[in-house]
């Protein structure tokens, strides 16, 4: 219960970008959105459904043994109370129990002789692992958690990843408690048995869950995706930023700001849920070691909107009722062709595809006929940026190459046509918009992968192409303040210059 300096905790290696061990400090910030009084209090009872090191629970434990000396002055007696009557956990796995365990009992074991604990009876003490199952259905996913049945579907001597949390377990009836604290790291997604290396979500699951058993408090550390983005997340945001329970929200753009050395588009999240005091939402954005905050509701548009002060300049463009590029941008394929679509020996067309360009037949394209002869504006479906986060500065291109191809020339998934044109100038007019700040802006408040669909251009107005737009004048148009404008060039870089 003591400081401990080396803490190991803080060099345990994650065990995949799906599930990240919390570092202690991390851990520490996000206990404290919490009323500190919680940890005043002998009947404040704590549970991290996701335990992987233990690193919240023992923290937890630590916050108590401080606030119950004064009343528990006996220190064995006060331990054996806080880790038999107030800290409970569901382990993620046989490993993360163990872990887990040694973390808080200083004993893989609770009721060994090396933990500090004296009352327990069971080697598991309040750190379990109930055996759950997926349940698979007719299309070969699980009904809890829609994992790969031919992923996951393993004998007993192997991990199944199917976290009793969810697959069934309710930890209420485990324990015999009922939890005033939900607080954890869940994990963030599985595989789904999608084309190539495809993924799902999972981490909102924990959440609605977590939700389910009404604690007085629920904190976790999710990806920020969820924000604008996700694989079937639609229903799961609208639920979040509907909730006036959500009380605090505390961002990082970059993951590597609170979990070094991990790949995660979008960033990470943590929040306070507050059952008995609803309201307003805090929204701290933090980069690097610079913070903003603003107070507001999240409902305010079917996107997070993610930093407060872009909503001055959303509300500003959406005052005009303007169609908005969604409705005008393709698909993600564009005339019908995969990526994986290459040129013919012979054709009609020009296909243009990631390495070059070649002749492809007109009477095999099925889709985007009516764009097949105009002026077509093309950029990249991945964006710019890697994993769609911002450079060291804080600041995105967000858009990778443009380029303008003529009639008679088509392009395959690798591509999206953002508009298409009757005159080769309207083209090139929209090329320069989009390079404009003010356009790559808007984008990029939908910007949690490093991939950028049609749905990315929900917020940019569709303008007359007649003209030639420059960010002067788009901020003349949409009566942005100095303020607002410095905020942009914040956040974006000139289009051709990538080292500002």
């Amino acid at each position: 219960m003591n400081g401990h300096n080396p803490d190991i905790l803080t060099c345990l290696a994650n065990l995949s970008a799906d599930e990240v061990f919390t570092p202690p400090k991390f851990a520490s910030a996000i206990l404290d959105i919490l009323p500190q009084d919680l940890f005043r209090r002998p009947d404040t009872t704590f549970l991290d459904p996701v335990c992987k090191s233990g690193v919240f629970l023992r923290e937890i434990a630590r916050r108590l043994n401080g606030g119950l000396r004064d009343q528990m002055p006996d220190d064995q007696a006060r331990i054996d109370h806080i880790l038999t009557r107030q800290v409970f956990g569901l382990a993620t796995s046989e490993l993360t129990s163990l872990l887990s365990r040694r973390s808080v009992y200083c004993s893989k074991k609770a009721d060994g002789k090396f933990s500090i604990a004296t009352a327990f009876t069971k080697p598991d003490g309040n750190i379990r692992l109930p055996k759950a199952e997926h349940t698979w259905n007719g299309s070969g996913k699980c009904e809890s958690c829609g994992a790969n049945q031919s992923d996951y579907e393993r004998d007993n001597s192997l991990e199944s990843y199917a976290y009793p949390f969810i697959h069934g377990i309710d930890p209420t009836e485990v324990f015999k408690v009922k939890f005033d604290v939900i607080v954890g790291n869940p994990p963030y997604q599985l595989s789904d048995g999608g084309f190539g290396r495809s993924a799902s979500p999972i981490y909102h699951q924990f959440v609605t869950q977590a939700k389910k058993l009404e604690p007085r408090y629920l904190t976790m550390v999710i990806p920020s995706r969820w924000f604008g983005g996700g694989k079937g997340l639609d229903d799961f945001r609208a639920d979040m930023l509907g909730d006036v329970r959500m009380r605090r929200i505390i961002d990082f753009e970059d993951v590597n700001d609170v979990f070094p050395g991990i790949d995660l588009a979008g960033g990470v999240c943590y929040f306070l849920w507050d059952r008995d005091n609803p309201g307003l939402c805090n929204v701290t954005n933090v980069h690097r070691k610079s913070e903003t905050t603003s107070e507001r509701r999240l409902d305010e548009f079917k996107t997070f909107i993610r930093h407060g002060a872009a909503l001055s300049i959303v509300r500003k463009v959406l005052l005009r009722d303007e169609a908005r590029m969604n409705k005008q941008v393709s698909g993600r394929k564009p005339f019908g062709l995969a990526t994986t679509e290459r040129p013919k020996t012979t054709g009609d067309l020009i296909l243009r595809w990631q390495k070059g360009e070649g002749p492809y037949p007109r009477d095999e394209i099925t889709a985007g006929v009516e764009m097949i002869d105009s002026w077509k504006v093309i950029t990249s479906y991945v964006g710019y940026d890697h994993a769609g986060n911002p450079g060291s500065d804080g600041r995105r291109r967000v858009i990778s190459k443009i380029d303008v191809i003529p009639p008679g020339t088509i392009c395959n998934e690798t591509y999206l046509v953002i508009g298409h044109y009757v005159s080769k100038k309207e083209a090139n007019n929209l090329v320069a918009y989009m390079k404009t700040r003010f356009f790559r802006f808007l984008v990029s408040q939908f910007m949690y992968s490093h991939h950028i669909t049609k749905e990315a251009y929900a917020l940019v107005p569709v303008l007359e192409m007649t003209r030639h737009w420059s960010d002067a004048e788009l901020t003349t148009r949409y009566k942005l303040t100095p303020d607002e404008v410095a905020f942009i060039e914040s956040k974006i870089r000139s289009f051709d210059t990538t080292d500002e």
